[in-house]
């Protein structure tokens, strides 16, 4: 008798796994698909349509090199290689975040009539915007080439870099998602609220110039980090500091747990609200 229990333990145990790796499936096959259609829909008016992924940073770079070059060009070494390396990560943060924030309520007819876990339409936002980071990526690697950037070892620390970049916006992500769908106002603060923080970003100026409270501000802004460590890494060869590699971390894993878990403490209030 205990041998029969054992048995139909472990076959119990093994169902629930296989069916645990099949909803992971299905989840990723949804995941995929839901971030097919936004790049479609995105480019689908466009003769170019997914070119303008890696034409957009080029020409952004055009523009304010002609702008700060002058401006800037003894502080700054290579400064359309600095500007640009600030700008791709800048791009897929707040990609990433102004998709992530109307994405429930875009979705709720699939929301009310299919059984999927809430966090996958946030999840394929995000995932959304790490694809068109990988093709700015193809635009930035030729310039690595034309403007001679010696390759060093330490690049290879960029996908670490984008890692916990992309933590940091998957929780912002869900507070954003959550708070869009009982406050639509939420939208329009958000994108006042970008245009300060990209200011606070140092995308396209040097820090080193600046004294008191607003260094103090943009050396503490997570953002910045992961610029400022990507620059690091990629135009100087030199890796971050110790502390800012743990600042990093601790901001993806700080912001991505605080988000998720005020998404998931709420879900029921948002499916109410839909």
């Amino acid at each position: 008798m205990a041998g029969k229990r054992k048995m139909e333990r472990r076959k119990r145990q093994n169902m629930t796994e296989k069916e645990r790796n099949e909803k992971r499936r299905q989840y990723i096959f949804v995941i995929q698909e839901l971030t097919s259609r936004e790049i479609k829909r995105k480019y689908s008016r466009s003769y170019l349509g997914i070119l303008w992924s890696v034409l957009n940073p080029l020409l952004s770079m055009t523009v304010l090199s002609l702008i700060f070059s002058q401006l800037f060009k003894r502080s700054i070494e290579n400064f359309p290689i600095y500007y640009l390396t600030g700008y791709i990560l800048w791009q897929m943060f707040t990609g990433a975040t102004n998709a992530a924030m109307t994405t429930l309520v875009d979705n709720k007819n699939m929301l009310i009539k299919v059984r999927l876990p809430m966090e996958i339409f946030v999840i394929a936002r995000v995932y959304t915007a790490l694809t068109n980071l990988g093709y700015s990526g193809l635009a930035y690697m030729v310039m690595l080439v034309v403007f001679q950037v010696t390759p060093q070892i330490t690049m290879l620390f960029f996908p670490c870099i984008v890692l916990c970049l992309l933590f940091f916006t998957m929780g912002i992500s869900f507070v954003l998602a959550e708070a869009y769908v009982f406050f639509g106002d939420v939208k329009h603060l958000y994108s006042v609220l970008l245009t300060l923080w990209m200011y606070c970003s140092a995308i396209f100026y040097p820090i080193e110039n600046l004294e008191g409270v607003i260094r103090t501000v943009i050396e503490f802004n997570p953002i910045y980090n992961y610029i400022d460590a990507m620059r690091s890494i990629m135009m100087y060869g030199v890796m971050p500091p110790v502390w800012e590699i743990i600042r990093m971390a601790v901001w993806a894993a700080v912001v991505y747990a605080a988000g998720y878990y005020i998404f998931r403490k709420n879900k029921n209030k948002v499916m109410q609200k839909i």
